[in-house]
């Protein structure tokens, strides 16, 4: 029997469950609204971005620009300033004045081997004097020298090191040579044959000078001279990526300061704001201003240690080469038992000054007055190396390609008279090889190196000339009368930028 009682309707299908945020199923079934990103982070909602808001925003990215820009540019030009005051004010002029230390040394021992060689010969009477002069001139030119070498090393151990070997050798060096001088007088030696004893404690002076004195005065400049290698390619790569950083940043501040400005037209209507005009300009003249400083610098470098500096360390170190290979002159007719020692070390400084490979003392000068004469048909043709070789492919200044033309012709000049002493020499005419040898007289071995001294100075003066006016040009540029004025104008940029937009900004007061 059927079960009584009305039939309810069919069940339908299930509604399909749902899930919070939480992760709970909702019980309705009806799909649960949990914050999205949007709702969770305001400043992504377009309608988060009403007008004083993104103001406000512009301007602050606006003002950071401006700030990256000046930072940018003071970073680039500050180190710009700082390399150039190690390599021109410290670094390259405590090299110098290694290098003209060596100078006087080599030429306080060339006169203390001139006075040994001529003797009390009353025929060098005047000579005699001369010679001491000039040794006492270049005794207090080592001293004034060393005592700046010594104020410059302050901060460099090595250099101290270097400096401190000097001053303690060189008292015992002028020691022994006054004791020279003092047998010598004693004994009334003749030209060309000083007493044993007096050549035995001249040997031991000039052994001194040669492998202590000057090898410390050397290492002394070599290590300014590594400093200046090395911050100047430091910088000179620190102001190739400074140029991108300063353009990138002032780029920057350009496109925050156009976008403000767009905004401001959009938004109230008006059709330029002053204030971010000018501030605008301001940012335009600030980027060029920064670029042209640091090209500037970039140039002031190139034109101190690449065109001035390599040139002036060179004739320096030639110079003082040019004094000792002289001196070895003297100490080749004064000790007969050195005497192919001390024509060797004239050769291999001959060979430092002007290197041409394979010569020997009989060949170099033929091989040299050819390779001369190639140079002199075509300048950019410098067929030799050594000192005089790198400054004649460095030639960049007004006068100075003439003053290097004339310290090679009187180089090859004081060669050939090196020659004709060593065959008076070995002819057997001692005294005639002397007097040839110290005399002055035009066309005598000394008057043609003192040609040979004036032209290097010649030359190295006019590249001097050329560094100092370098250092002076970028000490103008990256100083002070160059920073305040941008710091000046950094302030009125951030200020007039603030101004611009405070009107607008009162407007939603």
């Amino acid at each position: 029997m059927a079960n009584s009682g009305t039939a309810g309707p069919a069940p339908g299908p299930r509604a399909p469950r749902t899930t919070t945020a939480q992760g709970h199923e909702d019980p309705a079934g009806a799909p649960a609204q949990g914050p999205g990103i949007r709702a969770r982070i305001p400043a992504l909602s377009g309608s988060w971005w009403n007008t004083p808001r993104l103001v406000r925003a512009l301007t602050a990215l606006c003002l950071a620009a401006l700030l990256g820009l000046a930072a940018a540019t003071a970073s680039v030009l500050g180190g710009a300033r700082d390399g150039t005051d190690t390599i021109g004010h410290r670094a390259a002029p405590q090299a110098t004045r290694a290098a003209d230390l060596a100078f006087a040394l080599s030429d306080m021992d060339a006169q203390a081997a001139n006075l040994l060689l001529i003797g009390a010969d009353p025929d060098y009477t005047a000579l005699r004097e001369q010679t001491l002069d000039t040794y006492e001139q270049r005794r207090n030119q080592a001293g004034t020298d060393l005592q700046r070498a010594a104020e410059a090393a302050a901060g460099d151990p090595a250099g101290q090191r270097a400096v401190q070997t000097v001053i303690g050798e060189l008292g015992r060096y002028e020691a022994l040579v006054a004791r020279a001088q003092l047998l010598e007088d004693q004994a009334h030696a003749p030209a060309g044959k000083p007493s044993p004893d007096a050549l035995d404690t001249y040997r031991q002076a000039t052994d001194l000078l040669r492998q202590q004195l000057l090898p410390a005065a050397d290492q002394v400049a070599a290590a300014n001279s590594a400093t200046v290698d090395r911050i100047y390619s430091a910088r000179r790569g620190d102001l190739a990526a400074g140029r991108w950083w300063i353009l990138a940043t002032g780029t920057a501040a350009l496109a925050a300061l156009a976008a403000l400005q767009r905004t401001l037209t959009a938004r109230f209507r008006r059709r330029i704001n002053l204030p971010l005009a000018a501030t605008t300009l301001l940012t335009v003249l600030g980027l060029a201003t920064g670029l042209h400083l640091s090209a500037a610098a970039d140039g002031h470098l190139v034109v101190a240690k690449r065109n001035a500096y390599d040139s002036v360390i060179a004739l320096s170190r030639a110079r003082a080469v040019a004094y000792d290979m002289n001196a070895d002159e003297s100490r080749y007719l004064t000790d007969p038992a050195r005497a192919a020692a001390y024509q060797q070390s004239f050769l291999d400084k001959t060979q430092a000054v002007a290197h041409l490979p394979g010569a020997t003392l009989d060949s170099y000068n033929d091989e040299l007055s050819r390779r001369a004469d190639a140079h002199r048909a075509d300048h950019r043709v410098v067929p030799f190396d050594g000192f005089l070789g790198t400054e004649l492919r460095n030639i960049t200044f007004p006068g100075e390609q003439d003053a290097a033309e004339r310290a090679l012709t009187a180089f090859q000049r004081y060669q050939q008279d090196d020659r004709a002493m060593r065959g008076l020499r070995n002819q057997g005419q001692l005294k005639a090889a002397v007097t040839f040898n110290t005399g002055t007289a035009p066309g005598q071995s000394n008057a043609d190196f003192e040609l040979l001294s004036t032209a290097l100075g010649d030359v190295l003066a006019v590249n001097q000339r050329a560094f100092d006016t370098a250092v002076a040009d970028a000490d103008a540029d990256l100083g002070a009368g160059t920073a305040a004025p941008g710091g000046l104008a950094l302030v009125l940029a951030l200020a007039l930028s603030v101004l611009g937009v405070r009107p607008r900004l009162r407007e939603y007061r």
